[in-house]
Protein backbone atom coordinates (compact mmCIF):
# COMPACT_ATOMS: atom_id res chain seq x y z
CA UNK A 1 0.00 0.00 0.00
CA UNK A 2 1.36 3.73 -0.92
CA UNK A 3 1.03 6.18 1.23
CA UNK A 4 0.56 9.76 0.09
CA UNK A 5 3.15 11.09 3.26
CA UNK A 6 5.29 14.56 2.71
CA UNK A 7 7.95 14.58 5.04
CA UNK A 8 11.41 17.25 4.58
CA UNK A 9 14.80 16.20 5.96
CA UNK A 10 15.91 19.23 6.20
CA UNK A 11 12.82 20.67 8.36
CA UNK A 12 13.55 21.11 12.12
CA UNK A 13 10.39 18.99 13.20
CA UNK A 14 11.94 15.49 13.98
CA UNK A 15 11.24 12.66 11.10
CA UNK A 16 8.99 10.72 13.47
CA UNK A 17 6.98 13.27 14.24
CA UNK A 18 6.00 14.31 10.77
CA UNK A 19 4.88 11.08 9.77
CA UNK A 20 3.16 10.80 13.31
CA UNK A 21 1.54 14.45 12.52
CA UNK A 22 0.69 13.23 8.56
CA UNK A 23 -0.99 9.90 10.10
CA UNK A 24 -2.79 11.74 12.46
CA UNK A 25 -4.31 14.12 10.03
CA UNK A 26 -5.49 11.79 7.25
CA UNK A 27 -7.07 9.85 10.01
CA UNK A 28 -8.99 13.06 11.76
CA UNK A 29 -10.05 14.43 8.14
CA UNK A 30 -10.90 10.40 6.80
CA UNK A 31 -8.75 9.59 4.23
CA UNK A 32 -7.69 7.02 6.31
CA UNK A 33 -10.57 5.03 7.14
CA UNK A 34 -11.81 3.68 10.64
CA UNK A 35 -10.90 -0.28 10.12
CA UNK A 36 -7.86 0.17 7.14
CA UNK A 37 -5.15 -1.48 7.58
CA UNK A 38 -1.68 0.01 7.81
CA UNK A 39 1.58 -1.13 5.87
CA UNK A 40 4.14 -2.45 8.17
CA UNK A 41 6.70 -0.18 9.68
CA UNK A 42 9.15 -2.11 7.53
CA UNK A 43 7.08 -1.32 4.29
CA UNK A 44 6.59 2.23 5.26
CA UNK A 45 10.36 3.26 6.33
CA UNK A 46 11.38 1.36 3.30
CA UNK A 47 8.57 3.35 0.61
CA UNK A 48 10.10 6.90 2.36
CA UNK A 49 13.31 6.39 2.50
CA UNK A 50 13.70 6.18 6.33
CA UNK A 51 14.85 4.21 9.31
CA UNK A 52 11.82 1.68 10.22
CA UNK A 53 12.66 2.51 13.82
CA UNK A 54 11.31 5.91 12.94
CA UNK A 55 8.49 4.58 11.54
CA UNK A 56 8.20 2.69 14.31
CA UNK A 57 8.21 5.55 17.20
CA UNK A 58 5.59 7.25 14.81
CA UNK A 59 3.05 4.14 15.37
CA UNK A 60 3.45 3.26 19.04
CA UNK A 61 2.84 7.20 19.78
CA UNK A 62 -0.54 6.93 17.42
CA UNK A 63 -1.02 3.64 18.97
CA UNK A 64 -0.70 5.02 22.70
CA UNK A 65 -3.41 8.40 21.40
CA UNK A 66 -5.78 5.68 20.76
CA UNK A 67 -6.09 6.63 16.64
CA UNK A 68 -4.37 3.05 15.73
CA UNK A 69 -4.56 -0.75 17.24
CA UNK A 70 -2.87 -3.72 16.38
CA UNK A 71 -4.81 -7.11 15.61
CA UNK A 72 -2.20 -10.00 16.69
CA UNK A 73 -1.34 -11.91 13.45
CA UNK A 74 -2.99 -9.48 11.27
CA UNK A 75 -1.07 -6.06 11.68
CA UNK A 76 -1.98 -2.86 12.62
CA UNK A 77 -5.20 -0.86 12.06
CA UNK A 78 -6.73 2.43 12.25
CA UNK A 79 -9.16 2.57 15.26
CA UNK A 80 -12.49 1.72 14.40
CA UNK A 81 -13.78 3.26 17.53
CA UNK A 82 -12.79 6.89 17.14
CA UNK A 83 -15.02 9.18 18.86
CA UNK A 84 -17.36 11.85 16.57
CA UNK A 85 -15.96 14.61 17.40
CA UNK A 86 -12.63 13.28 16.93
CA UNK A 87 -13.30 13.17 13.50
CA UNK A 88 -14.42 16.32 13.24
CA UNK A 89 -11.55 18.14 14.24
CA UNK A 90 -9.94 20.80 12.46
CA UNK A 91 -6.37 20.17 10.85
CA UNK A 92 -3.51 20.25 13.92
CA UNK A 93 -1.00 22.83 13.13
CA UNK A 94 2.57 21.25 13.34
CA UNK A 95 4.60 21.53 16.85
CA UNK A 96 6.99 23.61 15.65
CA UNK A 97 4.66 26.51 14.74
CA UNK A 98 3.46 29.32 16.54
CA UNK A 99 -0.43 29.40 17.99
CA UNK A 100 -1.86 31.63 15.05
CA UNK A 101 -5.64 31.15 16.42
CA UNK A 102 -7.60 33.66 18.70
CA UNK A 103 -7.05 31.67 22.51
CA UNK A 104 -6.01 34.13 24.86
CA UNK A 105 -2.37 32.24 26.37
CA UNK A 106 -1.00 33.87 29.92
CA UNK A 107 2.17 35.55 29.63
CA UNK A 108 3.94 32.20 30.47
CA UNK A 109 1.89 31.01 27.36
CA UNK A 110 2.77 33.50 25.12
CA UNK A 111 6.72 33.66 26.17
CA UNK A 112 6.54 30.06 25.03
CA UNK A 113 4.77 30.93 21.86
CA UNK A 114 7.07 33.59 20.49
CA UNK A 115 10.80 32.00 21.61
CA UNK A 116 12.29 29.14 19.24
CA UNK A 117 12.22 26.81 22.96
CA UNK A 118 13.43 24.00 21.14
CA UNK A 119 17.17 22.48 20.85
CA UNK A 120 19.33 22.00 17.14
CA UNK A 121 17.24 19.21 16.15
CA UNK A 122 19.40 16.19 15.80
CA UNK A 123 20.13 14.21 12.25
CA UNK A 124 19.53 10.68 12.02
CA UNK A 125 23.12 10.44 11.08
CA UNK A 126 25.60 7.04 11.44
CA UNK A 127 27.84 9.34 13.34
CA UNK A 128 26.25 11.98 15.96
CA UNK A 129 28.39 14.19 18.39
CA UNK A 130 25.29 15.21 20.59
CA UNK A 131 26.05 15.96 23.68
CA UNK A 132 24.85 15.03 27.64
CA UNK A 133 23.83 12.06 26.40
CA UNK A 134 26.01 8.88 28.44
CA UNK A 135 27.04 5.44 27.56
CA UNK A 136 24.06 3.86 27.74
CA UNK A 137 25.35 0.22 26.39
CA UNK A 138 27.77 0.74 30.17
CA UNK A 139 25.18 1.08 32.41
CA UNK A 140 24.51 -2.27 34.72
CA UNK A 141 20.65 -2.70 33.56
CA UNK A 142 20.59 -5.65 34.77
CA UNK A 143 21.77 -4.67 38.07
CA UNK A 144 18.90 -1.72 38.05
CA UNK A 145 16.20 -4.07 36.73
CA UNK A 146 16.88 -6.38 40.13
CA UNK A 147 16.88 -3.37 42.18
CA UNK A 148 13.25 -2.79 40.70
CA UNK A 149 11.75 -5.57 40.77
CA UNK A 150 13.48 -6.21 44.62
CA UNK A 151 10.62 -3.33 45.36
CA UNK A 152 7.86 -4.69 43.11
CA UNK A 153 7.66 -7.75 44.70
CA UNK A 154 7.97 -6.62 48.50
CA UNK A 155 6.59 -3.18 48.20
CA UNK A 156 3.48 -2.21 46.77
CA UNK A 157 4.03 1.31 48.19
CA UNK A 158 5.81 2.01 45.48
CA UNK A 159 2.08 2.47 43.63
CA UNK A 160 0.77 5.03 45.97
CA UNK A 161 0.60 8.62 46.69
CA UNK A 162 3.32 9.80 49.34
CA UNK A 163 3.16 12.50 51.85
CA UNK A 164 6.64 13.41 51.20
CA UNK A 165 6.77 15.86 48.13
CA UNK A 166 10.53 16.76 48.94
CA UNK A 167 11.29 12.93 48.19
CA UNK A 168 11.98 9.40 49.69
CA UNK A 169 13.42 10.47 52.80
CA UNK A 170 16.37 7.68 52.41
CA UNK A 171 17.18 8.53 49.01
CA UNK A 172 17.64 12.26 50.44
CA UNK A 173 19.80 11.02 52.97
CA UNK A 174 21.80 9.26 50.46
CA UNK A 175 22.24 12.19 48.41
CA UNK A 176 23.54 13.94 51.17
CA UNK A 177 25.86 11.65 52.36
CA UNK A 178 27.48 11.23 48.80
CA UNK A 179 27.53 14.94 48.23
CA UNK A 180 29.23 15.65 51.36
CA UNK A 181 32.01 13.10 50.33
CA UNK A 182 32.29 14.02 46.51
CA UNK A 183 31.67 17.72 46.29
CA UNK A 184 32.02 18.74 50.15
CA UNK A 185 28.21 20.87 50.22
CA UNK A 186 27.38 21.10 53.38
CA UNK A 187 23.68 20.18 53.90
CA UNK A 188 21.03 17.94 55.79
CA UNK A 189 18.39 15.98 54.66
CA UNK A 190 15.76 18.75 55.21
CA UNK A 191 17.28 20.44 52.73
CA UNK A 192 17.30 17.63 50.07
CA UNK A 193 14.80 18.17 47.15
CA UNK A 194 13.80 15.45 44.64
CA UNK A 195 12.66 17.12 41.23
CA UNK A 196 12.27 15.39 38.26
CA UNK A 197 15.29 15.89 36.64
CA UNK A 198 17.49 19.52 36.69
CA UNK A 199 14.73 21.07 34.24
CA UNK A 200 12.27 20.71 36.81
CA UNK A 201 14.53 22.10 39.43
CA UNK A 202 15.13 25.29 37.18
CA UNK A 203 11.64 25.68 37.02
CA UNK A 204 10.93 25.61 40.41
CA UNK A 205 13.47 28.28 41.33
CA UNK A 206 12.42 30.55 38.80
CA UNK A 207 8.54 30.30 39.97
CA UNK A 208 9.73 31.00 43.12
CA UNK A 209 12.33 34.15 42.57
CA UNK A 210 11.30 35.81 39.52
CA UNK A 211 8.41 37.65 38.63
CA UNK A 212 8.00 39.18 34.75
CA UNK A 213 10.87 42.07 34.35
CA UNK A 214 12.78 40.82 37.39
CA UNK A 215 16.76 39.97 36.08
CA UNK A 216 18.87 37.08 36.08
CA UNK A 217 22.77 37.51 34.98
CA UNK A 218 23.51 34.10 33.05
CA UNK A 219 27.06 32.90 31.47
CA UNK A 220 27.77 33.84 28.24
CA UNK A 221 27.61 31.69 26.59
CA UNK A 222 25.64 29.38 28.59
CA UNK A 223 23.30 26.41 28.75
CA UNK A 224 20.38 27.33 26.69
CA UNK A 225 17.73 24.97 28.94
CA UNK A 226 17.84 27.35 31.41
CA UNK A 227 17.65 30.60 29.20
CA UNK A 228 14.51 28.86 28.06
CA UNK A 229 12.78 28.56 31.41
CA UNK A 230 14.07 31.87 32.61
CA UNK A 231 12.52 33.74 29.05
CA UNK A 232 9.48 31.91 29.57
CA UNK A 233 8.52 32.99 33.09
CA UNK A 234 9.28 36.64 31.80
CA UNK A 235 12.79 37.15 33.51
CA UNK A 236 14.89 39.82 31.68
CA UNK A 237 18.29 38.21 30.96
CA UNK A 238 22.26 39.98 31.58
CA UNK A 239 24.98 37.84 30.05
CA UNK A 240 28.23 38.23 32.03
CA UNK A 241 31.10 36.92 29.78
CA UNK A 242 33.60 33.70 30.48
CA UNK A 243 36.77 33.30 29.94
CA UNK A 244 39.11 30.48 30.58
CA UNK A 245 38.46 31.16 34.24
CA UNK A 246 34.80 30.80 34.19
CA UNK A 247 32.16 33.59 34.80
CA UNK A 248 34.26 37.15 34.83
CA UNK A 249 32.62 38.05 38.52
CA UNK A 250 34.38 41.69 37.77
CA UNK A 251 31.83 42.33 34.93
CA UNK A 252 29.20 41.00 37.24
CA UNK A 253 29.97 43.63 40.09
CA UNK A 254 30.49 46.47 37.62
CA UNK A 255 27.08 45.99 35.70
CA UNK A 256 24.07 47.79 35.94
CA UNK A 257 21.34 45.30 36.37
CA UNK A 258 17.96 46.27 37.68
CA UNK A 259 16.03 44.03 40.22
CA UNK A 260 18.51 41.40 40.32
CA UNK A 261 17.39 38.13 41.45
CA UNK A 262 19.31 35.69 40.69
CA UNK A 263 23.06 34.63 38.94
CA UNK A 264 23.21 31.29 36.95
CA UNK A 265 26.43 29.65 36.58
CA UNK A 266 28.25 25.90 35.39
CA UNK A 267 31.10 26.42 37.95
CA UNK A 268 32.71 23.04 38.22
CA UNK A 269 32.32 22.67 33.54
CA UNK A 270 31.31 26.00 32.31
CA UNK A 271 28.57 25.03 29.69
CA UNK A 272 29.51 25.00 26.31
CA UNK A 273 33.33 26.58 27.50
CA UNK A 274 34.21 23.54 29.91
CA UNK A 275 35.94 26.52 31.55
CA UNK A 276 36.33 25.98 35.54
CA UNK A 277 35.57 28.83 37.79
CA UNK A 278 38.47 29.45 39.56
CA UNK A 279 38.55 29.43 43.24
CA UNK A 280 39.39 33.15 43.75
CA UNK A 281 36.84 34.10 41.64
CA UNK A 282 34.19 31.75 43.67
CA UNK A 283 35.29 33.25 46.71
CA UNK A 284 34.69 36.58 45.07
CA UNK A 285 30.92 35.93 43.68
CA UNK A 286 30.43 34.57 46.86
CA UNK A 287 31.13 37.18 48.55
CA UNK A 288 29.41 39.65 46.03
CA UNK A 289 26.15 37.32 46.48
CA UNK A 290 26.35 38.01 50.43
CA UNK A 291 26.46 41.67 50.14
CA UNK A 292 23.86 42.08 47.20
CA UNK A 293 21.22 39.63 48.65
CA UNK A 294 21.46 37.95 45.06
CA UNK A 295 20.80 34.27 45.07
CA UNK A 296 23.25 31.75 42.96
CA UNK A 297 21.98 28.84 41.23
CA UNK A 298 24.53 26.44 41.33
CA UNK A 299 24.24 23.63 38.03
CA UNK A 300 26.53 21.00 39.27
CA UNK A 301 25.04 19.24 36.33
CA UNK A 302 28.36 16.47 35.37
CA UNK A 303 30.66 17.43 37.94
CA UNK A 304 31.99 13.54 38.42
CA UNK A 305 33.83 13.91 35.23
CA UNK A 306 37.37 15.34 36.03
CA UNK A 307 40.20 13.80 34.29
CA UNK A 308 43.93 14.64 35.64
CA UNK A 309 42.77 17.36 37.94
CA UNK A 310 41.46 17.62 41.01
CA UNK A 311 37.74 19.00 41.89
CA UNK A 312 37.58 21.95 43.29
CA UNK A 313 34.85 21.85 46.34
CA UNK A 314 31.08 23.33 45.34
CA UNK A 315 30.37 26.77 45.77
CA UNK A 316 27.44 25.79 48.07
CA UNK A 317 30.14 23.80 50.00
CA UNK A 318 31.97 27.34 50.09
CA UNK A 319 29.36 29.64 51.19
CA UNK A 320 28.83 31.23 54.57
CA UNK A 321 25.92 32.98 54.16
CA UNK A 322 23.12 31.07 52.48
CA UNK A 323 23.68 32.86 49.15
CA UNK A 324 23.73 29.37 47.49
CA UNK A 325 20.99 26.79 45.64
CA UNK A 326 23.14 23.86 44.37
CA UNK A 327 21.10 21.67 41.36
CA UNK A 328 22.21 18.01 40.28
CA UNK A 329 20.58 15.26 38.74
CA UNK A 330 21.59 11.63 37.93
CA UNK A 331 20.56 12.11 33.80
CA UNK A 332 24.87 11.90 32.89
CA UNK A 333 25.94 9.75 35.64
CA UNK A 334 22.99 6.97 34.55
CA UNK A 335 20.59 7.90 32.15
CA UNK A 336 18.12 10.60 31.41
CA UNK A 337 15.20 8.65 30.92
CA UNK A 338 15.48 8.24 35.12
CA UNK A 339 14.46 11.64 35.77
CA UNK A 340 15.64 12.35 38.78
CA UNK A 341 17.46 15.14 40.31
CA UNK A 342 17.94 16.98 43.23
CA UNK A 343 18.39 20.83 44.71
CA UNK A 344 19.73 21.43 48.08
CA UNK A 345 18.24 24.69 49.03
CA UNK A 346 18.96 27.16 52.00
CA UNK A 347 17.20 25.48 55.51
CA UNK A 348 14.79 28.61 55.86
CA UNK A 349 13.54 27.90 51.97
CA UNK A 350 12.75 23.79 51.84
CA UNK A 351 9.55 24.39 53.07
CA UNK A 352 8.23 26.89 50.04
CA UNK A 353 10.48 24.82 47.61
CA UNK A 354 8.33 21.47 48.95
CA UNK A 355 5.18 23.04 48.29
CA UNK A 356 5.85 24.48 45.12
CA UNK A 357 7.23 20.60 44.23
CA UNK A 358 4.15 19.16 45.73
CA UNK A 359 2.00 21.48 43.60
CA UNK A 360 4.31 20.79 39.79
CA UNK A 361 3.57 16.53 39.85
CA UNK A 362 3.08 16.01 43.86
CA UNK A 363 6.09 13.50 43.49
CA UNK A 364 8.84 11.80 41.62
CA UNK A 365 8.11 8.01 40.88
CA UNK A 366 8.64 6.12 44.56
CA UNK A 367 10.06 2.71 42.73
CA UNK A 368 12.65 4.40 41.00
CA UNK A 369 13.74 6.49 44.08
CA UNK A 370 13.51 3.34 46.21
CA UNK A 371 15.98 1.71 43.22
CA UNK A 372 18.29 4.47 43.61
CA UNK A 373 18.73 4.81 47.33
CA UNK A 374 19.37 0.66 46.98
CA UNK A 375 21.83 1.54 43.86
CA UNK A 376 23.52 4.54 45.99
CA UNK A 377 24.12 2.95 49.65
CA UNK A 378 25.23 -0.69 48.37
CA UNK A 379 27.92 1.34 46.40
CA UNK A 380 27.17 1.10 43.04
CA UNK A 381 26.82 4.79 42.09
CA UNK A 382 30.59 5.71 43.01
CA UNK A 383 32.04 2.29 41.24
CA UNK A 384 30.15 3.02 38.01
CA UNK A 385 30.86 6.45 38.19
CA UNK A 386 34.68 5.49 38.37
CA UNK A 387 34.21 3.13 35.45
CA UNK A 388 32.33 5.69 33.20
CA UNK A 389 35.51 8.53 34.09
CA UNK A 390 37.92 5.53 33.17
CA UNK A 391 35.69 5.08 29.44
CA UNK A 392 35.10 8.58 29.19
CA UNK A 393 39.22 9.78 30.01
CA UNK A 394 39.48 7.50 26.77
CA UNK A 395 37.43 9.02 24.55
CA UNK A 396 37.99 12.11 25.13
CA UNK A 397 41.87 11.60 24.58
CA UNK A 398 40.76 10.17 21.31
CA UNK A 399 38.92 12.98 20.43
CA UNK A 400 41.37 15.37 21.33
CA UNK A 401 44.23 13.02 19.30
CA UNK A 402 41.98 12.72 16.69
CA UNK A 403 40.70 16.68 15.89
CA UNK A 404 44.59 17.39 16.17
CA UNK A 405 45.92 14.59 13.61
CA UNK A 406 43.52 15.75 11.09
CA UNK A 407 42.70 19.69 11.77
CA UNK A 408 46.18 20.41 13.41
CA UNK A 409 46.17 24.15 13.49
CA UNK A 410 42.63 24.59 11.79
CA UNK A 411 40.95 23.74 15.33
CA UNK A 412 41.05 25.16 18.84
CA UNK A 413 40.19 22.58 21.74
CA UNK A 414 38.51 24.31 25.11
CA UNK A 415 36.95 22.54 28.24
CA UNK A 416 39.02 19.07 27.25
CA UNK A 417 39.57 18.23 30.69
CA UNK A 418 36.23 17.76 32.08
CA UNK A 419 32.50 16.76 31.52
CA UNK A 420 31.34 14.47 28.72
CA UNK A 421 31.75 16.92 25.43
CA UNK A 422 34.50 19.94 24.82
CA UNK A 423 34.17 22.68 22.66
CA UNK A 424 36.17 23.42 19.35
CA UNK A 425 36.36 26.67 16.84
CA UNK A 426 37.37 25.36 13.09
CA UNK A 427 39.58 28.50 11.70
CA UNK A 428 37.70 28.07 7.86
CA UNK A 429 36.24 30.79 5.39
CA UNK A 430 32.94 28.38 5.53
CA UNK A 431 29.85 29.60 7.66
CA UNK A 432 28.47 27.49 10.33
CA UNK A 433 25.44 26.26 8.48
CA UNK A 434 27.64 24.81 5.43
CA UNK A 435 29.85 23.45 8.22
CA UNK A 436 27.05 21.77 9.12
CA UNK A 437 26.13 20.63 6.32
CA UNK A 438 28.99 19.26 4.75
CA UNK A 439 29.10 17.51 7.75
CA UNK A 440 26.24 15.54 7.31
CA UNK A 441 26.81 14.76 3.72
CA UNK A 442 29.64 12.77 5.48
CA UNK A 443 27.44 11.10 7.38
CA UNK A 444 28.08 13.23 11.03
CA UNK A 445 25.89 15.03 12.75
CA UNK A 446 27.67 18.06 15.11
CA UNK A 447 25.68 20.59 17.27
CA UNK A 448 27.00 24.49 16.75
CA UNK A 449 27.76 26.54 19.32
CA UNK A 450 25.76 29.51 18.56
CA UNK A 451 21.94 28.89 19.88
CA UNK A 452 23.79 29.51 23.63
CA UNK A 453 24.81 33.14 23.19
CA UNK A 454 22.50 35.63 24.03
CA UNK A 455 24.62 38.18 21.99
CA UNK A 456 26.76 38.09 18.65
CA UNK A 457 28.19 35.27 18.55
CA UNK A 458 31.42 33.76 17.15
CA UNK A 459 31.89 31.88 14.62
CA UNK A 460 32.87 28.43 13.61
CA UNK A 461 32.05 27.21 17.44
CA UNK A 462 31.04 23.21 18.06
CA UNK A 463 29.96 21.39 20.73
CA UNK A 464 31.25 17.73 20.21
CA UNK A 465 30.11 14.62 22.52
CA UNK A 466 32.10 12.50 23.07
CA UNK A 467 30.14 10.11 26.04
CA UNK A 468 28.35 8.40 23.77
CA UNK A 469 30.83 7.10 21.07
CA UNK A 470 32.83 3.89 20.67
CA UNK A 471 36.97 5.47 19.73
CA UNK A 472 36.52 3.84 16.66
CA UNK A 473 33.12 5.97 15.81
CA UNK A 474 35.40 9.09 16.96
CA UNK A 475 38.36 8.44 14.94
CA UNK A 476 36.34 7.99 11.82
CA UNK A 477 33.83 10.97 12.32
CA UNK A 478 36.51 13.25 13.11
CA UNK A 479 38.21 11.81 9.92
CA UNK A 480 35.17 12.53 8.20
CA UNK A 481 34.34 16.03 8.98
CA UNK A 482 38.12 16.71 7.90
CA UNK A 483 37.95 15.55 4.39
CA UNK A 484 34.40 17.07 4.37
CA UNK A 485 35.51 20.73 5.78
CA UNK A 486 39.13 21.25 4.77
CA UNK A 487 39.66 18.40 2.45
CA UNK A 488 41.92 16.04 5.17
Amino acid sequence: MDFAITIDPQASLPLHRQVYEELRQAILSGRLAPGQKLPSSRTLSQFLSISRATVTQSYEQLLSEGYLETILGSGTFVCRQLPDDLLNTAPIQPASQPVTSSVSLSTYGQNLNDKAFFRWPEAELEINFSYGRPAFDRFPIDLWRKLLARHCRSNPGVLDYTVYSMGYEPLRQAISSYLARSRAVQCHTEQIIIVGGSQQGLDLITRLFIDRGDGIAIEEPGYLGARRVFLAQGASLFPIPVDRSGLIVNSLKTSIIANLKLVYVTPSHQFPTGAVLSLPRRLELLTWAQKTGVMIIEDDYDSEYRYGERPIPALQGLDQGNSVIYLGTFSKVLFPALRLGYLVVPQNLAPIFARAKWLADRQCSLLAQYALTDFITEGHLERHIRRMRSLYDQRRQTLVQSLLFHFGDLVTIVGENAGMHLMVKIHTHLCDEEIIQRAVQAGVSIVPAYPNYLKASPRNEFILGYAELNESQITEGVSRMAQAIVGN
